[in-house]
């Protein structure tokens, strides 16, 4: 695969489009109750912090904000309608109402549906952002967030959501190597040591870039807010949660590898460009980067069906939320699999992986680790 992963959404709107199924991250982000108590008020002092310091000058000054990964669909547009709202309040309060101009760029690859994104900024206009909304402005900025995308101390906030779990690629030595992880597209239980390292490694050169390029565009005392998908056990051979979402895909994969719809070769050489980190492998990096300081971590957890805002472990209808969840998996990985394995098998491919899911659900509640992050730019 190449450097950027190449992982993209499924594009347009359509039934199996990530804009039709990315409730995901509205529930985890924006309307569960956990999430909204852990997210909002950090969300809302980063902006408020900037906008102070931008709304104390003589001079008319505009806020740069930028998220990464933002994907295409409106639930891109409700973190730009959460910001406008904070500034909105702001303005209220202040003598000088609008002394603040905002300047969103919403980044992804050049193969994200940015047509659908701008297309749905009409629907964020007819939502409305409320009275007196201040200035503000929305581009599209195509390119790797491993990569440099703006100048020297031109941004203000940085914002990503679900994105960050994703590598740059996959490792080398796994891409050049078939039966090194053999059976598997992911950590999974017959995972070798050394193939844990290298997606170890690989999430190692991928977050210090990404730290190291934005903590050179921030402004000084630049802020950054990140949510991603992470692990809750600190040993990898209990990755947990995530890793057997794509245990099943390999499974799934492997069922039609027995029927003579894939050939074993496809499967040992597919891997996904990913890694669920822990909490304490993000904050032991982040300190001995030393480019950022940590205002705020924390775990919360999701269920795997999006559409089952429920609290407790067990699922009402296995059937329903194993379809549920293909569907948001599928999502997300169906342009890898078909550059890799071709579209013939993406209906059955998916089909028998929601009924995988549906069986492991009877076991009890599936539930993604999340890691929310809060930086501030160092002042050394």
């Amino acid at each position: 695969m190449k450097a950027t992963s190449g992982v993209r959404m499924v594009t347009g709107n359509g039934e199996n489009s990530y804009a039709s199924n990315s409730r995901l991250q509205v529930i985890c982000i924006l309307r569960t109750e956990k999430a909204i108590l852990e997210r909002r008020p950090v969300l809302c002092k980063a902006i408020e912090e900037v906008y102070m310091s931008l709304s104390d000058s003589a001079h008319r000054s505009t806020m740069v904000i930028a998220d990464l990964g933002c994907s295409s669909g409106p639930n891109t547009l409700l973190f730009v309608s959460e910001v406008i709202g904070v500034i909105r309040a702001n303005n209220r309060k202040s003598k000088d109402a609008c002394a603040v101009d905002v300047q969103f760029f919403l980044n992804d690859l050049p193969g994200n549906d940015f047509n659908l994104l701008f297309r749905s900024l009409e629907h964020y206009d007819n939502l409305g952002c409320g009275k007196e909304p201040p200035p503000y402005y929305i581009a599209g900025l195509p390119g790797s967030y491993y990569r440099k995308l703006f100048p020297r101390e031109s941004v203000h906030l940085f914002h990503s959501s679900y994105a960050l779990h994703w590598r740059s690629k996959v490792p080398e030595e796994l891409s050049s190597c078939t039966r090194l992880n053999e059976d598997n597209i992911y950590i999974g239980k017959t995972s070798p040591p050394s193939v844990i390292k290298l997606f170890q490694q690989q999430f190692q050169q991928d977050f210090e870039l990404f730290l190291t390029l934005r903590s050179r565009e921030l402004v000084s005392g630049g802020q950054m807010l990140l949510t991603f998908l992470g692990r809750k056990s600190e040993e990898m051979l209990m990755h947990g949660e995530v890793g057997i979402v794509y245990e099943l895909v390999a499974k799934s994969l492997r069922s039609l590898v027995q029927k003579g719809r894939v050939e074993k070769e496809k499967l040992d050489s597919f891997n996904v460009p990913y890694y669920a980190p822990s909490v304490k492998e993000v904050k032991t990096f982040i300190n001995k980067n030393s480019l950022f300081d940590i205002e705020h971590i924390k775990l919360f957890e999701s269920n795997w069906d999006p559409q089952d805002d429920s609290e407790g472990d067990v699922v009402l209808d296995c059937a329903i939320s194993g379809a549920n969840v293909a569907k948001c998996i599928r999502a997300v990985l169906e342009p890898l699999i078909v550059d890799h394995f071709g579209e013939d098998i993406i209906e059955e491919l998916f089909m028998v992986y929601a009924s995988n899911v549906a069986k492991h659900l009877e076991k009890g509640k599936g539930k993604y680790p999340i890691i929310m992050v809060y930086l501030k730019k160092s002042m050394n």
